[in-house]
């Protein structure tokens, strides 16, 4: 048996309410990963995953790295690595798509896998995309690839609730 050590320093990450009440889910996401406001979410270096590299109206693109951290009692990544990623690039796809002032949450989640992800994969890419946008709901898809390999891992789909925030 090899022990590791792994340790990693993060900042906890804070919402921008004001922010949230004056600029679109699209600015809020641009504004967030150059650094105007708030803080990268510590899920990110939590389980190797990047802030969003690409972020469009209404779909959003992670890259991730599995690592031997994140293996399950047979030794290959977790399921929940990549239902986490691919949740992420759900949810801001979503979020991208928000009026000044309205937030979301996840109201389902549903993840396929297609083939296990070991901790030597390289580097996988999240895509989400959103199939539609209601006044009250929305959904969306996205697949798990391998940047290297370019094989799918994992796809999913979500359905989220959307809600004004509360203002203060």
């Amino acid at each position: 048996m090899t022990t590791h050590v792994r340790s990693y320093e993060y900042e906890t990450a804070a919402f921008d309410p004001s922010a949230a009440m004056r600029m679109s889910g699209l600015e809020y996401m641009r504004a967030l990963v150059a650094g105007e406001i708030g803080r990268e979410p510590s899920i990110g270096p939590t389980i190797g995953m990047s802030v969003p590299h690409s972020l469009e109206l209404g779909s959003a693109a992670f890259d991730c790295e599995p690592g031997d951290f994140l293996l399950n009692p047979m030794g290959f990544i977790h399921g929940g690595f990549a239902a986490t990623v691919l949740d992420s690039a759900l949810g801001v796809s979503v979020h991208t798509t928000l009026e000044p002032g309205w937030g979301f949450t996840t109201a389902e989640l549903k993840i396929n896998y297609t083939r296990a992800i070991r901790p030597d994969s390289g580097t996988l890419r999240a895509e989400g995309k959103v199939i539609h946008r209601g006044r009250k709901m929305a959904t969306a898809e996205a697949r798990l690839i391998g940047v290297r390999d370019g094989k799918l891992y994992a796809h999913g789909s979500t359905t989220c609730f959307l809600f004004p925030l509360a203002e203060g």
